[in-house]
């Protein structure tokens, strides 16, 4: 293959990768706002600004782009979550890990709300062949984030009279649904993720210290 050639598959390799993200970007904003089943991939052609036929090019099933919208919005916060906490020193306190993975999963999730709004709405529309497989990375998550907890009640840091499980089911899911209810007028996005892990180590109540 010669310069030429090289540099106009290149170029096509770009416009492919290019057009296929568009498609699942504006597939996770029908989903997301119609839902699965309601979402046809006619609709997804013309808001991706491509013809119908050529999705088949780039997926080969609406099923398939479901499914890579899915795994997409999980990845996306367990990647940010990862490298939030990976950056911290390997003696960081475990509440310091903690708060870098409530920071992350909220990141992850506000700034590509599209694929994780649509991942929590639709889940329960979606046909059990593809929960089956998406559950795989749904799963990779919570084992991580258990693995997280469970290392911080082993080193002291986690109160112990509750299970790790519920602590994670209960802190992701109320993370999950701020990407309905944030609003970034309202303050920094800094701001906003320390007020969020206050309330999740501290509650919401003061303590009062009997002398």
């Amino acid at each position: 293959m010669n310069d030429k050639s090289a540099s106009k598959s290149a170029g096509h390799d770009l416009d492919g990768n290019a057009t296929r993200e568009r498609i699942l970007l504006e597939a996770a904003r029908l989903f997301r706002q119609h839902g699965y089943a309601a979402t046809t991939l006619r609709e997804v052609a013309d808001a991706a600004g491509v013809k119908a036929g050529s999705i088949y090019y780039h997926f080969e099933s609406k099923e398939q782009i479901l499914g890579e919208v899915l795994d997409k919005g999980i990845k996306i916060v367990y990647e940010t979550v990862r490298a939030r906490i990976d950056a911290l020193p390997k003696d960081a306190p475990w509440r310091d890990r903690i708060a870098a993975g409530i920071e992350g999963h909220l990141w992850g999730m506000l700034h590509h709300g599209d694929f994780t709004s649509a991942n929590m709405r639709i889940y329960g529309q979606i046909p059990e062949s593809a929960k089956a497989k998406h559950r795989v990375v749904r799963r990779e998550y919570a084992d991580y984030w258990d693995q997280l907890l469970q290392s911080a009640l082993a080193a002291g840091e986690l109160r112990a009279d509750a299970s790790t499980t519920i602590i994670r089911l209960f802190v992701i899911g109320a993370l999950n649904w701020t990407v309905e209810w944030y609003n970034p007028k309202r303050g920094s996005f800094h701001d906003f993720a320390q007020q969020i892990t206050a309330v999740v180590f501290d509650g919401i109540l003061l303590h009062h210290h009997s002398s």
